[in-house]
């Protein structure tokens, strides 16, 4: 009895084993590896900040730089926009980029006038005739020198993007001879140039953040700004202003920049690929500015009560006599020869027109 006890108990066991011993770890086949995964773990991550709406030129860029480098890179770039100023406002974002707790902006090219002077060039009220004209600039020597300004700060210059011409608008009257602007405030961006620019017309301007525009219109505390007509149209701007002066006297572009340590830590071929996503990205927004302001013009004449005006050819050419002192204000502040070249080379054009 006792014999038969124990040999159903080596039975069980023998069977236990076989049902439950880890067989698999003595087997030679050899386990797939999941892809997937290690390109997650590989991934690299750019958070690229901006301030303004995902609908408006730049942000509708920065989306299809972030589609393009995905692509490029087979997923290994992994570009995470943040529109709207919701991680930093326009005056933090510079700042947070250097420390590279954000690897990527695009602030105006205003705002770097706080870095270096020669930015101010943008600024120049009738700089860009025409869009080709901006084309030229940013494809040139010129453009590739700005790139190059703040390599020794920690910032790698990627890209000059166009949003286009900018217009005037007002709450109290239309804006179409230089004595219009006298004793109105103006929201503008932070360009000393852009000030010189509203003091030669009399006016008061005001520097003011992009994100807080809409709720100081809304408050008073302007009567004018000007702008693209795509930020006019996707922040409503015309909601609160009774007119709007299609003058084309300024020019709103964008920088995009990189953190240079950040970018230096990237394998070359990932620069590489990074490099052709941004140039087809740039050629891709000035077309697309140009259309979107375009179209958006036409929505705010149909869709509102704002009272378009459009600049004649003698009002143009009072509000350039006006405006021509600043050229020779920048000219004295610059340093950089290539700036300087230019803007002698402008003046001259001007006055032979």
């Amino acid at each position: 009895m006792k014999y038969l006890i124990t040999s159903s108990i080596l039975v069980i066991i023998i069977i236990l084993c076989v049902l439950f011993y880890p067989f698999e770890l003595f087997r030679q086949e050899k386990i797939s590896y999941d892809d997937e995964q290690k390109g997650l773990s590989d991934q690299i991550t750019i958070r690229f900040s901006h301030v303004v709406a995902e609908n408006t030129p730049k942000g509708l860029a920065a989306q299809k730089f972030a589609h393009l480098a995905s692509d490029k890179t087979n997923g290994l770039v992994n570009v995470e926009v943040v529109p709207n100023g919701t991680l930093y406002t326009d005056e933090e974002e510079l700042d947070a980029l250097i420390k590279n707790d954000v690897q990527m902006i695009a602030p105006s090219v205003s705002k770097m006038t706080n870095l270096a002077p020669e930015w101010g060039l943008f600024d120049l009220p009738f700089l860009f005739q025409t869009n080709e004209d901006v084309t030229d600039v940013f494809t040139s020597g010129i453009g590739k020198n700005f790139l190059k300004l703040h390599e020794d700060e920690n910032i790698k210059g990627m890209a000059l993007w166009s949003n286009g011409m900018k217009q005037m608008t007002s709450s109290v009257k239309a804006l179409k001879v230089p004595e219009d602007f006298i004793g109105q405030r103006f929201r503008i961006m932070p360009s000393e140039i852009i000030a010189e620019q509203f003091r030669r017309l009399e006016a008061v301007p005001i520097p003011m953040p992009f994100d807080q525009l809409y709720v100081s219109l809304e408050a008073d505390k302007f009567e004018g700004q000007e702008n693209t007509i795509s930020n006019i149209y996707s922040r409503r701007l015309y909601e609160l202003q009774n007119y709007m002066t299609i003058s084309n006297h300024g020019f709103l572009g964008y920088v995009v920049l990189m953190n240079k340590d950040f970018w230096n830590s990237l394998p070359k071929g990932v620069q590489t690929s990074l490099t052709e996503a941004m140039d087809e990205t740039t050629d891709w927004m000035i077309k697309e500015s140009m259309k979107m302001n375009k179209q958006q013009l036409q929505v705010i004449d149909n869709e509102s009560m704002i009272e378009i005006h459009y600049l004649t050819d003698e009002e143009r050419e009072a509000w350039l006599n006006k405006l021509m002192p600043v050229y020779h204000t920048l000219y004295d502040q610059v340093n950089e020869e290539f700036v300087k070249d230019f803007i002698e080379q402008r003046i001259e054009e001007m006055e032979r027109e």
